[in-house]
């Protein structure tokens, strides 16, 4: 079975490229080993949420799946109060003070999964998944690629893309090194309701037990990650409910009144993953299977939507050509190497800065905080990286 690219992985980023690429000439294969959720039309809300990016919801815009989500489960983020861990120290960022609508989209992960799904769904013809199914072995040729699936079909190539999550299966067939370190931090999420409403306000405290994030819902409901070291971590899935609330109630200065948990609290495990090669012949690595940074800058998912949208857009330029040529993938690595590169230092710099008992470097760090709140250049170029 043959075709210009196969992309291993149908998440948000594998699914995204494709949708993307749905209107143009390239015959894509997609292969994902899970059935895709559809999306949820009832009270429930998903524990894992996204804070989606001006750019990203207008690239989710162009590909036709930001309609299929339900507005009244958005919600848009107009301000962000980042506070140091010495109770005076505190950075505002503003979208009224660069003249924009909003920083952010809250959105739940399965209902944006399941929305950029549909979309692959009612593509032409170009498009065929193969889901679920998994891949058994992959075999690299100067011309093609082939990857043979567990029930012993054989798909063929130009290009292969690899967006199968930070344990890529892929890159680990392609022998591609990566670097990597354990935070030894758990994020722990789960929602609340809260007494006080939020005002489309994203909150973040910086504490000598971890990161405390409280992100905004539809109306009076927070989303929180709380990164924090394991035996915390451990300790907060284990309150009871009542107990869950009177301590982040605490680790937020009651911000937001008293709050009633929605959803039970979940932890995931935080990494550092840095990929030595984005790509290889035939091959090209997207999304987490990537990069892996710290969830502090909230930079994860629109990190890997622009490695789709770059992709998508170089793929398009080269729509009557050979996927796989050594052009393509050079295009690509030089223009998705220094916004990965740049994001790995930052958000794995500012874990360790915070991650830090000293108190020359407790002083220095929030001292930083007062002193980028005060310089309106710096804040905004800040800020308007975050947009893209």
């Amino acid at each position: 079975m043959k075709f210009d690219l196969i992309i291993i992985g149908g998440g948000l980023v594998g699914a995204g490229l494709a949708a993307a690429l749905k209107d143009c000439d390239l015959k894509i294969a997609v292969v994902e080993p899970h059935l895709a959720a559809a999306i949820p039309r009832n009270d429930s809300w998903d524990n894992r949420v996204y804070a989606i990016s001006p750019g990203s919801a207008a690239f989710l815009r162009a590909i036709g799946a930001w309609p299929l989500m339900d507005d009244e489960r958005i919600a848009p983020v107009h301000e962000m109060l980042v506070f140091g861990d010495d109770s005076t120290a505190r950075i505002n960022f503003s979208a009224y003070e660069i003249g924009i609508p909003e920083l952010a989209f809250i959105i739940e992960n399965r209902q944006l999964q399941a929305a950029v799904w549909e979309v692959l769904q009612s593509a032409n013809d170009n498009i065929q998944i193969f889901c679920p199914a998994k891949c058994t072995a992959i075999q690299w040729f100067e011309s093609h690629v082939e990857v043979q699936l567990e029930d012993g079909r054989l798909l063929e190539a130009a290009l292969l893309v690899g967006a199968d999550g930070v344990n890529s299966w892929v890159r680990q067939q392609a022998a591609i090194n990566v670097t990597k370190h354990a935070y030894h931090q758990i994020g722990v999420v789960a929602n609340f309701s809260t007494e006080q409403a939020h005002r489309q306000i994203a909150h973040q405290w910086f504490r000598r037990d971890g990161i405390l994030a409280l992100l905004p819902l539809p109306d009076k409901r927070v989303s929180m990650v709380w990164s924090t070291i394991e035996d915390h971590a451990a300790f907060l899935t284990q309150l009871s409910a009542e107990e869950l609330c009177r301590r982040v109630e605490e680790a937020s200065s009651h911000t937001l009144g008293k709050l009633q948990l929605i959803t039970p609290p979940v932890g995931f495990p935080l990494n550092f993953v840095h990929v030595e090669k984005l790509t290889k012949p035939r091959l090209v690595l997207i999304g987490d299977a990537a990069h892996g940074i710290h969830p502090l800058a909230g930079q994860g998912v629109n990190l890997g939507l622009r490695d789709t949208r770059e992709l998508a857009a170089i793929l398009k330029a080269y729509n009557h050509t050979d996927c796989g040529d050594p052009m393509v993938l050079r295009r690509y690595e030089l223009a998705r190497k220094e916004d990965i590169f740049a994001l790995e230092v930052v958000t794995d710099g500012l874990q360790k800065l915070f991650n830090n008992s000293n108190p020359t470097m407790a002083r220095l760090r929030n001292l930083g905080l007062e002193i980028t709140d005060r310089l309106p250049l710096i804040k905004n170029r800040l800020m308007q990286h975050a947009l893209n």
